[in-house]
Parts: C-alpha cells; sequence; structure tokens
C-alpha cells in the first residue's frame, strides 16, 4: 500500500531545484557573453547553439574533438579551487585541434553533479569562458546535470566538446614527416590533465581519508616546487595556439602530449616506417617530476608513458625550417629528430636510461 504523504512531492525534493538551476544558467549566459564571436546566431537557453562558418575559406575541414579532466577534479576540490579545471579543459581541447592545424571556433561544455552548490558550477564556468575568451572561442554553449544518487553528496564531472577549422590543404596529419626532420619541444609547466591517478595513489588524495588529510598534504610546502604540492598541481594546462600559430604552415606534425606521455602520443603524428630519438640531455624535467618519481620510486619509463615530462607538445619540422621554429616559438627546445624504424625498433628511442 502506498503510503500517505503529508503534502505532494516536488523535484527539488529528489535532488533537483529547478528554480536555482535556471538562475545559475542565466548566470552562465552572461559568461558566454563575454566570447561572443559575430559568426555565433544564437544564445544560451536555446537547444542547439548555432554558428555560421561565414566566408573567407577556400575549402574548409571541420575539427571536432572532446575531452574531459579526469581527476585533477578531485584535487581541485580538496584545495577548494573550481575555476582552474574549466580553464584547462578548454585548453586541453584547443591543443588538440590544433594537433591537426585547426584554430577553434566554439566550445560547449558537459557539467554533471548530485549536488554541487550552484556558486561552484559558476566557478567551473567561468574558467570555461575565461579560457575561450583568451583563445578566440564561442562558448556557444553546454549541459548542466543534475543526477542524485549517481554521483556521491560533493562529486561532479566535466567534459568538453570543442570544433574548429582548418584549409584542407593545410591539416597538418603527419603525412610529410620524413627522417632527418627535427623534433621541436614547447615546455608545460606541470602535469597539464594527465597522470592525477597515480600522483592520488602514492600522497592518497582522495583515497577516503578525509578532507583534513587531503587539504593537510596538498597544503605542503616544497622548496624544490617553489610552493605548495596543491598548487603545482592545480597548475593551468596551458594553450598553444598563440605560440604556434605563426608557424603552423612550417610544421609537418603536433603531438600533443597528454595521457600516455611521450611514448604513447609522439608515434600518433608518424608515417609508417618513422620514429623518434630523443634526446633526454635536451632539457631537465619539471621540479614536480622529480618529486613524483622520488616519492613513488617510480621507474623511468613509467614516468614517460604516465606524464609529458615538461615536455608539453612536440612538433616535427623539415630541419631547413628548425631554426626560424626554435626563434619564433618561446621557450622552445630541440629535443630529438625523426628516424627511420625497423620492425622491430621501439617507435620512440632514447628514453630508457
Amino acid at each position: 500500500m502506498t503510503e500517505q504523504r503529508s503534502r505532494p512531492v516536488r523535484y527539488a525534493d529528489a535532488g533537483v531545484d529547478i528554480d536555482a538551476a535556471d538562475a545559475t544558467v542565466r548566470r552562465f549566459a552572461e559568461i558566454a557573453t563575454r566570447t561572443r564571436r559575430p559568426e555565433v546566431l544564437s544564445g544560451i537557453g536555446a537547444f542547439a547553439g548555432l554558428f555560421r562558418l561565414g566566408e573567407g575559406y577556400r575549402d574548409p575541414v571541420l575539427v571536432a574533438s572532446a575531452d574531459g579532466v579526469g581527476t585533477k577534479l578531485l584535487v581541485g576540490a580538496a584545495m577548494d579551487r573550481f575555476d582552474t579545471v574549466g580553464h584547462d579543459l578548454v585548453n586541453h581541447c584547443v591543443n588538440d585541434i590544433l594537433a591537426l592545424g585547426a584554430r577553434p571556433l566554439f566550445f560547449l561544455d558537459y557539467l554533471a553533479t548530485a549536488d554541487l552548490p550552484q556558486e561552484r558550477r559558476v566557478e567551473v564556468v567561468a574558467g570555461i569562458g575565461t579560457a575561450c575568451e583568451q583563445n578566440g572561442v564561442a562558448l556557444l554553449g553546454g549541459e548542466t546535470a543534475d543526477m542524485p544518487d549517481l554521483y556521491r553528496d560533493g562529486d561532479y564531472d566535466l567534459a568538453g566538446f570543442i570544433v574548429g577549422v582548418v584549409e584542407r590543404d593545410e591539416v597538418i596529419d603527419g603525412a610529410r614527416i620524413e627522417a632527418g626532420d627535427a623534433l621541436i619541444a614547447l615546455p608545460a609547466n606541470g602535469l597539464q590533465t594527465n597522470g592525477y591517478s597515480l600522483v592520488r595513489e602514492l600522497w592518497a588524495i582522495g583515497k577516503g581519508l578525509g578532507a583534513d588529510h587531503d587539504r593537510q598534504v596538498l597544503d605542503e610546502r616544497y622548496e624544490e616546487l617553489g610552493g605548495s604540492l596543491g598548487d603545482a598541481l592545480l597548475a593551468v594546462h596551458p594553450s598553444y595556439l598563440a605560440a604556434l600559430e605563426p608557424v603552423l604552415r612550417r610544421l609537418r606534425g603536433i603531438a600533443h602530449i597528454t595521457g600516455g606521455g611521450i611514448t604513447g602520443n609522439l608515434p600518433r603524428i608518424f608515417p609508417e616506417g618513422l620514429g623518434a630519438e630523443i634526446d633526454r640531455s635536451s632539457w631537465q624535467p619539471l621540479p614536480i617530476f622529480e618529486l613524483i618519481q622520488r616519492t613513488g620510486d617510480v621507474e623511468d619509463a613509467e614516468m614517460f608513458r604516465t606524464f609529458n615530462m615538461g615536455a608539453g607538445i612536440i612538433v616535427a619540422t623539415a630541419e631547413a625550417d628548425a631554426g626560424v621554429v626554435l626563434e619564433a616559438v618561446p621557450g622552445a627546445w630541440r629535443i630529438g629528430r625523426v628516424v627511420e624504424r625497423g620492425p622491430d625498433d621501439p617507435p620512440v628511442r632514447g628514453l630508457e636510461g
């Protein structure tokens, strides 16, 4: 027999407050307005976003990508910081389509939670908006999903979707890479958005030991980091668009060093029969990576296939263009070269020791 209730049940009783959500969406719209481009034909609140490609393209190809921030979200929540992860998300997606030579057009986000406070939601989207402004990307829309019982109290997840454009004859797909080409790296400023599950395992962050434990671990200061562990782990994933845009036509391949590290990502740009020879003496890994390796006694091979190790993006260019690229891109260095690869050769040499 159905139990008699004293009053009618409302959606808010199930954990979804429509009025609060509507007020938050209005604040999202204010953020999106700051990123508006002339091609945007719709406002926030419609069932879908409209974007006019416009004139000025000869043979345009749309380039799309989707990604998330992973368990870096847990580190941010433990530090009570919610804006930087939105910034991370946009920059990561911008870099992914940049790897094909594309410039970004518009971005959409997906935020799912059970009961993340409305103010925190605004902070997340504000970070997204800031990064969109910096990259010239329109924040075209998104979705905020309240899903009580699917997420634990305070948990949330974040994903991003980006669309860019490149002329068909300017797509950078690695097809022109040849043995002897130079490999040039651009510096990362930290883990970017990968490897956080390993880091959390080492310091037991988000492992059920409580908020006080997590905050104490993250607030600990290390001389080599010049600050706290949490600050180093939350360093914003940089966008490489502005640095590489002036030299895109000189590049034959671009590898965004994300999950899988140098070992897993660099081979993705090579044609069959080619690989990389890396000069490990050409750079010193960032102090955060040395701290991680020392704390967990992590082997070299595991470090290089988990983290970027300080090389956020690696590009391939003809040797004749290497000097121009190095001079034009701040902080870039020659990290290695493209070599012929036999059937039994590893795709990336030089990281073994």
